[in-house]
C-alpha cells in the first residue's frame, strides 16, 4: 500500500510538472536546449575518451599486454636491437613471452591491382603475445621462421573479403609482396589490425639479423606472466638493460628498459589533448547548469505565491523539493535525450574531423557506456536542479513566504543569488575564451614559422616501392632516373625531384652516428675493408662478414672529438631547387655525381655549425654507413639552408644530404617532388600515367604539397576547432544568461522602476542603474575567471608553441571580449527599463 502512494504521488508530480512547464513554454524550450548543448557536447567528448583511452583493447586479457623500449642514456626510448632484444627474451622473468615488429607501406598484389597496404613483419611469439590468432587457416609455422624461408603471410578479414573475395581455399590465393610472391596461409579475425591499421603479417625471422647492439630497428610486444604488475616487469627488465651496459659499455645504447601497458603506449601521445577537451566540456556543462539554475531560480521566485499557500495549507518542505524535482526530472530527460540525439551526429562529425593518424578511432561512437554516461549525466543535473532550486524557493517559514509574495519588488535575495550564478557563469565562460585563444594563438604562432622549404605549386606523388638489395639498388636508381626523365617532360613542369623523406609529411627520418674520417690516414686494411664493403649484400652475407663490418665501423662511431649525429635523406638533384631550400655555400649535387664517381654529400647548416664551428666543411670526408649499409666515405661538397624535418614545433635537423644515383637507400618509401605551374590535377594524372607504365605495380598515393603540409597541422586545429566551438557556445550562453536574468528582475522590478522616475530618476540614471549592476556582476566574474584560468591552463603547456600559458594578451584580450558581450546583453534590459511609465507602474502595483 504505502509503495503504491509513492508511485501515485511521482505519478502526480510528474503530471503537474508537466503543466508547469507547458505553462511556460519559453522558459522550458531555453531550458532543454541549454541541457541538450551541455549533455550532448559532454556525451560526444566523454564517447571519444571512452573509446581512445577507456576502452579495454579487444585482446585476450589485454592488461597484461605491455609494450617494451630501450631506453638510452638520455632517457630516449629508441626501438630494440636484434642482440638486445634476444638477450632481454632468454633473461626476464616477468615475461610470458617478448615479439618483434615492425610496420610500413608497401605495394602489395592480390588477385586485383596492386595497391598500398601496410605490412607488418612480426616474429615467432607475435601472435601468442597479443592473443590473436586466425579465423582460417593456420599461423607461421617454424619452417616458415628462418633466414631464406619462402615468404608466406597472413591477411586481416577486410583484406580476405575485399581483396580475396573470401576464398575458402587459401591454398590458391597469392600475394605479390616486395616483388615477392607470398602465399596466404590464415586469415585473422574481423577488426585485428594491429599494428597500425596492417592489412598483410609476414615472418619477421627471414629478415637479417644485424649484430649492432646500435641498430634500432625493431617494436617490441611482450605479455606480462600471471599475478606479475607491469612495475615488476619494469625492474626485471631494468635490471637486464643496466647488467648489458655494464658487459657492452660502448658498443650498446641501451642502459635501462622501459615497459608501458599497450593500451597506454597506444594512447599517450592524444592523452593530453584529450583530457583537456574533456575539461572543456566540463565547463561548457556546468555553464548549461548555471543557466538552467537561474531561469529555475526566477520562475520559482515568479510562483512565491503558490509556494506559500501550499505550504500554508500542509505541503512539507520535502514535497515541495519533490515537486521540483520531477519538473527538473522532465527537463532533464528531455535535454537529455535531444543531447544524446545531437551526440550521435556530433560523434561522426568528431571522427570525420579527427587526424587520420588518430589512434583508436574506429571505437569511437555513441555505445551502451556512453548512453549509461548520457543517462546518468542528466539524472545528476536533474537531482541538483531539483534539489537547490526547491530548497531555495521554500526556505523560510510560511508567513514570511506569504506576506513576501505581495511584494513584488522584494527581490534582493534572489537577485543576489541570480548575479553570483551568472559570475561564475561568466568565471567559466573566461576559462573556455582563454583556453580557445592560447590554442589559436599557438597555432598562429606556429603558421609563422620558416620551414626553409617552399609548399605552392608543388605536386608530390608518394610511392611505395620494394626494398633493394646489392644489385637491385642500380635498378632503382635507374627506375627513379627514368621517372624523373619523363615527368619533367609533362606541359608546365618546371622542376621536379626524388627524395626518400618528404619534409613535414612522413613525421621522422632516418637519423644516426656520423664521423669525420681521413681516407689517406687509415691503414691498407682498413681501407681494403671499405672498398669491399661497398659490394657487401646485406641480405645475403653470412654473420661472419657481418661481424667483420661491425667490429670495424663501431669503434669509430663512438669517437666522440669526430662523430656527429644527423638525418639521413637521399635526394635527386633538382631537390633544393624544387623545394626553394637556398644554398649558402659550395654547389648543388648535378651530373658529374654519378654512380661511380666519388660519394659526395651536401649538409644542412646546423651539421656546419654542430660539428665544424668556425671551420670550412666544404672537401671533409665523412662516413655514414651505420644508416645504410655502404661504408664509402662522403665528401662535402655544399651547404643549404636549414629545413623542419618533422614537423614545424621542433627545431631543424641537422641533415645529411646524398644523391640516389650513389646511394639509393634499400628503403621502401620514395616521394616525387613536381614542381607546375599548370592544373595540379593535369600534372597528376600525367605523372600517374607514366608511372604505370614504367611499373604497373607500384601504387602511387597523389597529393599537393600544400595539402601536405596543411595535414601537418589537423591535431592543433582539431583541438583548436574543438575548443573555439565549446567556448562560443559558452559565450551564447553566458549571453542569453544574462539576459534572461536582467529581463526578469527588470520586470519584477517595475514598481521600483517607477517610484524612482516618478521622483525625477531620468531615463539616463536608470539605464546606467542596470547596467552598473550588470556589469559589477560582470567585473566579478570576469575576475575569479582570471585567477581560475592561471591556475588551470597550466595543464594546456604541453599544447602550445612557443607561448605561455600565462600569456597576458590573451588574458586581457579574452577579458575585454568578454566584458563587452556582458554589455551587449545587459543593453537591452537596461533600455528596457528606461521605457517604464511611472503612473502605470504605480497603478499596477
Amino acid at each position: 500500500m504505502q509503495t503504491s502512494a509513492i508511485h501515485e504521488r511521482l505519478w502526480q508530480d510528474l503530471r503537474f510538472g508537466a503543466r508547469i512547464l507547458r505553462k511556460n513554454p519559453g522558459t522550458t524550450l531555453v531550458s532543454v536546449l541549454t541541457l541538450a548543448l551541455g549533455i550532448g557536447a559532454s556525451t560526444a567528448i566523454f564517447s571519444v575518451v571512452y573509446g581512445i583511452l577507456l576502452r579495454p583493447l579487444p585482446y585476450d586479457k589485454p592488461e597484461q599486454i605491455v609494450r617494451v623500449w630501450e631506453v638510452n642514456q638520455k632517457g630516449g626510448r629508441p626501438t630494440m636491437c636484434d642482440p638486445n632484444f634476444d638477450d632481454l627474451r632468454a633473461q626476464n622473468h616477468s615475461l610470458q613471452g617478448l615479439a618483434e615488429f615492425h610496420s610500413g607501406i608497401d605495394s602489395v598484389s592480390g588477385n586485383g591491382q596492386p595497391g598500398r597496404q601496410r605490412v607488418a613483419s612480426v616474429s615467432r611469439d607475435f601472435f601468442s603475445v597479443i592473443g590473436v590468432h586466425p579465423v582460417r587457416g593456420r599461423e607461421f609455422a617454424p619452417e616458415d621462421q628462418h633466414l631464406g624461408a619462402a615468404p608466406v603471410a597472413l591477411v586481416s578479414y577486410s583484406y580476405w573479403q575485399q581483396h580475396l573475395n573470401s576464398a575458402s581455399d587459401l591454398s590458391e590465393a597469392k600475394l605479390v609482396v616486395e616483388n615477392k610472391v607470398t602465399p596466404v596461409i590464415g586469415v585473422l579475425p574481423a577488426g585485428f589490425h594491429f599494428p597500425e591499421d596492417t592489412d598483410v603479417w609476414t615472418a619477421r625471422e627471414i629478415e637479417t639479423w644485424l649484430p649492432a647492439r646500435t641498430a634500432h630497428n625493431w617494436n617490441a610486444l611482450g605479455r606480462l606472466r600471471e599475478g606479475v604488475t607491469v612495475d615488476q616487469a619494469q625492474s626485471d627488465l631494468g635490471s637486464i638493460g643496466r647488467r648489458l651496459k655494464q658487459l657492452y659499455g660502448q658498443d650498446i645504447d641501451m642502459q635501462d628498459a622501459a615497459v608501458v601497458p599497450l593500451r597506454a603506449a597506444l594512447t599517450g601521445d592524444v592523452r593530453p589533448a584529450l583530457l583537456v577537451l574533456l575539461g572543456t566540456v566540463a565547463c561548457l556543462l556546468l555553464v548549461a547548469f548555471a543557466n538552467v539554475m537561474n531561469l529555475l531560480l526566477a520562475q520559482a521566485s515568479a510562483r512565491g505565491g503558490e509556494l506559500a499557500i501550499r505550504a500554508a495549507l500542509g505541503a512539507s518542505r520535502w514535497r515541495l523539493v519533490g515537486q521540483f524535482l520531477a519538473e527538473t526530472l522532465l527537463l532533464a530527460l528531455a535535454g537529455g535525450s535531444t543531447g544524446v540525439l545531437a551526440a550521435y551526429y556530433g560523434v561522426g562529425t568528431m571522427v570525420r574531423m579527427a587526424p587520420p593518424n588518430t589512434p583508436r578511432l574506429e571505437n569511437v561512437g555513441v555505445n551502451v557506456p556512453v548512453l549509461l554516461f548520457a543517462l546518468g549525466l542528466s539524472i545528476a543535473v536533474a537531482a541538483a536542479l531539483g534539489i537547490f532550486t526547491a530548497l531555495r524557493a521554500s526556505s523560510g517559514d510560511v508567513q514570511s513566504m506569504l506576506a513576501e509574495s505581495s511584494r513584488a519588488g522584494s527581490i534582493r535575495g534572489g537577485q543576489r543569488l541570480g548575479r553570483m550564478i551568472i559570475a561564475g557563469q561568466l568565471a567559466l565562460t573566461l576559462l573556455l575564451l582563454v583556453g580557445a585563444g592560447l590554442e589559436g594563438r599557438s597555432l598562429l604562432r606556429l603558421l609563422a614559422v620558416d620551414p626553409g622549404f617552399r609548399t605552392e605549386d608543388v605536386v608530390t606523388m608518394d610511392l611505395a616501392l620494394p626494398p633493394a638489395w646489392g644489385p637491385a639498388k642500380a635498378q632503382r636508381a635507374e627506375f627513379l632516373a627514368a621517372l624523373l626523365e619523363r615527368v619533367r617532360a609533362i606541359p608546365g613542369v618546371s622542376q621536379v625531384a626524388v627524395t626518400n623523406s618528404l619534409p613535414i609529411a612522413n613525421g621522422s627520418v632516418s637519423n644516426g652516428i656520423f664521423v669525420e674520417l681521413n681516407y689517406q690516414q687509415l691503414s691498407s686494411k682498413n681501407r681494403e675493408l671499405i672498398e669491399r664493403s661497398a659490394h657487401v649484400d646485406l641480405e645475403k652475407s653470412d654473420p661472419a662478414a657481418l661481424q667483420e663490418l661491425g667490429d670495424f665501423v663501431e669503434p669509430l662511431f663512438h669517437d666522440k672529438e669526430h662523430s656527429g649525429y644527423a638525418a639521413y635523406a637521399v635526394v635527386s638533384e633538382d631537390y633544393f631547387r624544387t623545394l626553394g631550400i637556398p644554398l649558402r655555400r659550395g654547389r648543388f649535387f648535378d651530373n658529374r655525381d654519378t654512380a661511380d664517381a666519388p660519394h659526395v654529400a651536401i649538409i644542412s647548416e646546423s651539421v656546419a655549425r654542430q660539428k665544424w664551428p668556425g671551420q670550412d666543411p666544404l672537401g671533409r670526408t665523412i662516413e655514414f654507413g651505420n644508416i645504410d649499409g655502404d661504408l664509402r666515405l662522403l665528401t662535402v661538397v655544399g651547404i643549404v639552408g636549414d629545413v623542419r624535418e618533422e614537423n614545424l614545433e621542433s627545431p631543424p635537423e641537422p641533415i645529411i644530404y646524398v644523391n640516389y644515383r650513389q646511394r639509393p637507400q634499400q628503403g621502401s618509401s620514395y616521394n616525387v617532388l613536381i614542381r607546375t605551374a599548370a592544373d595540379p590535377a593535369a600534372t597528376l594524372t600525367a605523372a600517374r600515367r607514366i608511372l604505370k607504365e614504367l611499373d604497373p605495380t607500384v601504387p602511387p598515393r597523389l597529393n599537393t604539397f600544400t595539402e601536405v603540409f596543411a595535414a601537418s597541422l589537423n591535431v592543433r586545429r582539431f583541438n583548436l576547432v574543438m575548443v573555439a566551438i565549446f567556448a562560443t557556445s559558452a559565450v551564447v550562453l553566458a549571453m542569453a544568461g544574462i539576459y534572461g536574468v536582467l529581463a526578469y528582475y527588470v520586470s519584477r522590478r517595475t514598481r521600483e522602476i517607477g517610484v524612482r522616475m516618478a521622483l525625477g530618476a531620468s531615463s539616463g540614471n536608470v539605464r546606467g542603474l542596470v547596467l552598473r549592476q550588470a556589469m559589477l556582476t560582470a567585473g566579478i566574474g570576469v575576475a575569479v575567471g582570471l585567477l581560475a584560468s592561471l591556475a588551470l591552463t597550466r595543464t594546456m603547456t604541453s599544447l602550445l608553441f612557443e607561448i605561455s600559458s600565462m600569456d597576458p594578451l590573451t588574458y586581457i584580450g579574452m577579458a575585454v571580449i568578454l566584458l563587452m558581450v556582458a554589455a551587449m546583453a545587459a543593453y537591452l534590459p537596461a533600455r528596457r527599463a528606461t521605457r517604464v511609465d511611472p503612473m502605470v507602474a504605480l497603478r499596477h502595483e
